[in-house]
């Protein structure tokens, strides 16, 4: 199906010069298209999707094109035909168009062809099978646009045989389906995803976290979670979890308070692990160094939410763990209780905007006053720090040197 001059070219993008692309392609005597998720979020009014191309010319052929028009290109995987094409400084992808040769019932390998419809045929979602050329005509194979409009996701043709094909279509599934539903989930598909969700072993752990990853953080994280965890779809990497009402809370307090969506805040609050549970969590998701340290944090540090909420306190806590770590605490702990506090914009500003307070004195200001040696300056240091958080912060230096 094709819709002529469906889409404004700049809901796909506003830089004109990403368009030399479809003059270079053309020159020697090919079509190249819009693709995928930039078309999708454009239809669905998003913004956001991934900018990717697909032509009908091969690898080599698009190569050639390039070299004749003067155009930078670096190689992004060849194997499968992509070419990275740098324009301005930035580096699209551009496909060859691609269909499958099935080897037996369950595998499948990839030829180039100029068949836009082949092509269309293996990719997973009728919405990401949606194409669009430089003037806004679009180029629908599977009803996409149909489907968009009325907030139906469902897998291209058989959905056993495209999840065989690359097992994490499963993810990818539930993702599109917590950002683009409007109806209830489709049963063929979820029972596709129910039969083979054993095949997601076999996929790389840090796949299965990267799309876990964008599955939380979408609006609708919580209820499609828990779709997941009820059919077993997650059972090798997570467990059943009992918080699923505070990470919807969670969600919800995040967008009143104005505050970015966190993927390790929200995977925290599923839980609410102690320090040995969110080290094996960061274990088994193959967390950065720094995602660890965070979440081992967040559990080991006993600060309920009247330390946040209390003025004194939480100077303290600014103090003591610094902005980020106040939010992110205020923000856990109001979701483990469900509360909302009162002023809650106000609190939010006051811990981002709070100057830290800096300790007024040093170890040589204490050798200077000769009241201490060198071996107990540090002892000393310590204590007074600790009066002088003690006291709200408001002892100066003087008043420091005259407690030794």
């Amino acid at each position: 199906m094709i819709k002529d001059k469906y889409l404004d070219i700049n809901k796909i993008t506003t830089d004109k010069s990403v368009l030399r692309i479809f003059d270079i392609v053309r020159s020697h005597g090919g079509i190249v298209r819009f693709v995928g998720g930039a078309v999708r979020d454009a239809i669905a009014g998003k913004h956001g999707g991934d900018l990717n191309l697909s032509t009908d010319l091969s690898p080599d052929e698009l190569v050639e094109a390039c070299e004749d028009a003067g155009v930078k290109t670096t190689p992004i995987g060849l194997k499968h035909g992509s070419l990275g094409i740098v324009i301005n400084g930035t580096t699209l992808e551009v496909t060859s168009l691609r269909k499958n040769i099935k080897t037996d019932k369950n595998h499948s390998m990839l030829e180039f062809t100029d068949d836009w419809r082949a092509d269309a045929s293996r990719r997973d979602l009728t919405i990401n099978a949606v194409y669009a050329d430089d003037e806004g005509n679009v180029f629908d194979y599977y009803n996409g646009i149909n489907d968009l409009e009325k907030g139906i996701v469902r897998f291209i043709g058989d959905a056993d045989q495209c999840i065989k094909e690359n097992y994490l279509h499963i993810l990818r599934f539930f993702r599109f389906y917590s950002l683009f539903a409007k109806t209830p989930i489709d049963k063929k598909s979820l029972q596709a995803c129910i039969n083979n969700r054993n095949g997601l072993k076999s996929v790389a752990v840090e796949q299965i976290r990267d799309e876990l990853t964008k599955i939380i953080l979408t609006p609708r994280a919580a209820e499609v979670l828990e779709i997941m965890l009820d059919n077993g779809i997650l059972l090798n990497w997570l467990g059943k979890s009992d918080h699923l009402s505070n990470l919807e809370f969670l969600i919800r307090l995040e967008k009143a308070c104005g505050v970015e969506p966190n993927a390790m805040r929200r995977f925290f609050v599923l839980y609410f692990p102690d320090k040995a549970l969110a080290e094996n969590f960061a274990m088994r998701m193959h967390l950065s160094k720094k995602q660890r340290e965070t979440m081992v944090k967040w559990a080991s540090t006993n600060i309920g939410i009247e330390n946040i909420l209390e003025d004194k306190l939480r100077r303290k806590v600014l103090y003591l763990y610094g902005r980020e770590f106040c939010l992110d605490k205020f923000l856990i702990e109001a979701s483990k209780q469900q509360i909302v506090p009162d002023n809650l914009l106000g609190l939010i500003k006051q811990i981002s905007e709070s100057e830290i307070p800096v300790f007024p004195l040093t170890g040589r200001d204490v050798i200077m006053s000769g009241k201490a040696d060198d071996k107990e300056v540090g002892n000393i240091i310590e204590r007074l720090k600790n009066r002088w958080i003690t006291q709200d912060f408001s002892l100066s230096k003087e008043e420091l040197l005259s407690a030794i």
